[in-house]
């Protein structure tokens, strides 16, 4: 076995009503890839936030090259050598990409001055590493997801870490990105540094990684080389011998519920368009997958239906009927709900407890006489997370004390309390563990099979072969092929979403 450069022995964490690792341990290889998989709520977030001084463990050690180390601050544990790349984007986005990547550590020409010039140069120098083509002074609110992603890892990169952990660092990456993020990451093994790597995809786990490490409800299930196990493996020992069963039900489908005609939309720049003339319809009981590369105008046309953008043109009817609200809460009335792409910022309230996440958008319904009614509101989120098993000690609690994939299921429970007729779904599987993951999956069948519409993005191929009725692909704001389940392969969904020059070029 090679070098143990990083040890975590018997780490307990409790946090109120919630154990969330129960004496687990865990062997980081020197200058190896280092897996660390299970389930949401097995733990794995927890350690490495104790690992990188986010979180102080309850009880157990940690021992760095065979010497033991007390830190309870990044800051401590950078200086030990350990740096992270969050699961959730940890960034300022009023600030420049070089005012990230530098802050609490910024490059002086004096005692009071920041030497915003040499910030600038030594960003620049991480981010064409990466092959980030963007300016050191754009401000990272204005560049989108998988670039800001990209930010976060030159940022700890540019820290000189000689351990740094990945934590599902891939989840908003484009292919070209993701095969960008593997080359540097061979570059820093043949380097010497080590990687702790998180992810959920276990195509890319099984292609990147040399160790793997097993957690499962907070407890150390085993360890073993990459090379000696399989995917097969890893899912049993995830979810215990569990097996999860073909996740597509042909249903009976009603009357068309939701139309959309000639949806347009320009891009900011009014040059292009981000939504080209696109038109579609949605029946009942149907669960319409929507697929296409990032910057296809997916997020956009759900942002539009629910109310969030007005600057486009087309129209909505809904059961037969023009919808004429034009703002989001308008839209709630009228029977739209959206699982935003991005829990974290645009999902969740992360200083609400879960009954006020889940209940603040149909606040109305438990009031009587103008006073709020806290057991009608308490029974109401006491149902829905009965009914989406929401794994939680209580609804008291702060949403944050979930994990990922808890956390969404308080985001649909929330839309479910509005009574939608139509479920707008942006890549709600983004970063959650396979479990989770095929309880979504659930979660969509029984609504669609209470009468509900539901259109689901999502970037998995394989999300798109086995859980929509219907298929449409976007391309480049064009809608470029629709297929019903029983016509959909993988190559028909690439060929589709495929953007050729002559496209590209009409689009310029």
């Amino acid at each position: 076995m090679d070098e143990i450069a990083l040890e975590a022995r018997e780490i307990t964490k409790i946090y109120p009503g919630t154990v969330a690792l129960d004496r687990a341990d865990f062997k980081v290889r020197k200058g190896k890839v280092n897996v660390l998989v299970g389930e949401n709520g097995a733990g794995k977030s927890t350690m490495m936030k104790i690992v990188a001084g986010v979180e102080t463990k309850t009880s157990g050690s940690i021992f760095i090259n065979g010497q033991e180390v007390n830190y309870s601050t990044p800051n401590e544990a950078i200086s030990h050598g350990v740096g992270i790349i969050y699961q959730e984007l940890n960034l300022f986005p009023n600030l420049s990409i070089a005012e990230n990547m530098f802050m609490t550590r910024e490059i002086k020409k004096n005692r009071f001055t920041v030497d915003h010039a040499g910030q600038n140069n030594k960003s620049r120098q991480f981010l064409e590493k990466l092959k980030l083509d963007v300016p050191p002074e754009t401000l990272v609110g204005n560049i989108r997801v998988g670039q800001q992603q990209m930010v976060e890892i030159a940022k700890v990169l540019s820290q000189d870490a000689e351990i740094i952990i990945m934590d599902e660092p891939t989840s908003a990456l484009t292919e070209a990105e993701v095969s960008t993020l593997f080359t540097i990451i061979k570059e820093l093994k043949n380097n010497g540094v080590t990687v702790i790597y998180i992810s959920h995809r276990l195509e890319e786990v099984m292609h990147i990684g040399d160790y793997i490490t097993v957690l499962r409800d907070g407890k150390f299930i085993e360890e073993q080389k990459i090379a000696d196990v399989g995917i097969p493996w890893i899912i049993d020992r995830m979810t215990g011998g569990h097996k999860i069963e073909n996740v597509y039900a042909k249903r009976e489908m009603g009357e068309t519920l939701l139309s959309v005609k000639n949806f347009t939309l320009m891009k900011q720049t009014g040059i292009g368009h981000v939504l080209n003339d696109v038109s579609f319809s949605i029946k009942a009981g149907e669960i319409l997958g929507l697929y296409g590369l990032l910057g296809a105008g997916r997020t956009e046309l759900l942002e539009c239906l629910i109310g969030a953008r007005k600057d486009y043109t087309g129209t909505i009817e809904l059961n037969g009927k023009p919808v004429a609200s034009n703002d989001v809460n308008g839209r709630i009335g009228d029977g739209f709900a959206l699982i935003p792409e991005d829990r974290k910022t645009l999902g969740i309230f992360p200083n609400l407890i879960i009954l006020e996440n889940m209940a603040i958008s149909s606040l109305m319904r438990f009031f009587k006489r103008m006073f709020l009614r806290p057991k009608l509101e308490k029974d109401a989120v006491d149902g829905i997370v009965g009914d989406l098993n929401v794994k939680t000690a209580s609804i008291f609690n702060l949403i944050t004390s979930l994990s990922g994939g808890n956390q969404q299921k308080v985001i649909i429970g929330r839309s479910l309390l509005t009574h939608p007729k139509v479920l707008l779904m942006d890549d709600p599987t983004r970063g959650i563990d396979v479990g989770s993951k095929y309880d979504v999956y659930e979660i969509c069948k029984k609504l669609a099979g209470q009468g509900m519409g539901v259109i689901f993005v999502s970037s998995e191929m394989q999300e798109m072969l086995s859980i929509p009725d219907r298929v449409l692909v976007l391309s480049q704001g064009r809608l470029k092929g629709e297929f019903l389940h029983e016509e959909i392969t993988e190559e028909k969904l690439v060929a589709a979403s495929a953007i050729t020059i002559t496209q590209k070029s009409t689009e310029e």
